[in-house]
């Protein structure tokens, strides 16, 4: 088969031990899944149905290296964030106990926003999509394979920027767990493997300019840093 226009290359990630890539199907992120994060942008805590919106898949940034500051914003916000990648489809009946077979690695990464944007959008009653689904907005470590990492449920998660510490949290204070969170999204779209779900962001979300330097990680899984130029 040809095509009319040549067709985009692949987005891929690294995974360690491996001199292997992960396709990148489709990217899925969660909302308000930490409750003081949810406090600290004006929200109730409360646990109610889980709040995903998507980014495109070639949004994505591997690990290190210099990211773009996008245009349009005066007021970019990171937020540190575990990633679940799939490495199977996920069946139709999937339930908490079985769903985790299909996650075949983990990575951290951080979920770029354009805050003002967003909020503009959110005053307006308007769809935010501009506002978190632009151009290297993805950031992602390697991954990690489940096989030695295992699942990981519980430990530090963190951001520093310029080394001063900015995002703390653990991942056992999630509101909606890593299991929760598939079955829910399956429920709504058919998982396939390739797909990244970024399972939401702890408290302390904050600006970020030229020229500083975002360094992430999650306890017993991967530790990254990206510079904005």
């Amino acid at each position: 088969m040809s095509y009319v226009i040549p067709v985009a290359p692949p987005v891929g990630l690294p995974v360690s031990g491996t001199e292997n890539q992960f396709p990148v199907r489709r990217i899925f992120c969660i909302g308000k899944n930490y409750s003081e994060h949810v406090r600290e942008m004006g929200g109730d805590p409360q646990r109610e149905e889980p709040l995903f919106f998507a980014k495109p898949a070639d949004t994505v940034i591997g690990p290190g290296g210099v990211v773009p500051y996008p245009p349009g914003t005066q007021d970019l916000h990171f937020e540190v964030e575990l990633v679940a990648a799939l490495g199977r489809d996920v069946a139709a009946d999937a339930t908490v106990d079985t769903v985790r077979d299909a996650v075949l690695a983990y990575g951290i990464g951080i979920d770029l926003t354009r805050r003002d944007l967003q909020a503009e959008a959110k005053k307006r009653g308007r769809p935010w999509d501009m506002s978190k689904g632009f151009d290297a907005s993805a950031l992602c470590s390697a991954l990690e394979p489940v096989e030695r990492i295992g699942h990981p449920s519980a430990g530090e998660i963190g951001l520093d920027r310029d080394g001063e510490a900015c995002q703390r949290g653990d991942l056992k204070d999630m509101v909606w767990s890593v299991a929760d969170m598939l079955v829910a999204l399956n429920r709504l779209i058919s998982l396939k493997a390739g797909d990244l779900l970024y399972t939401g962001t702890p408290s302390g979300v904050g600006p970020v300019v030229a020229g500083q330097t975002l360094t992430v990680w999650a306890e017993g899984v991967a530790r990254e840093s990206w510079t904005l130029s």
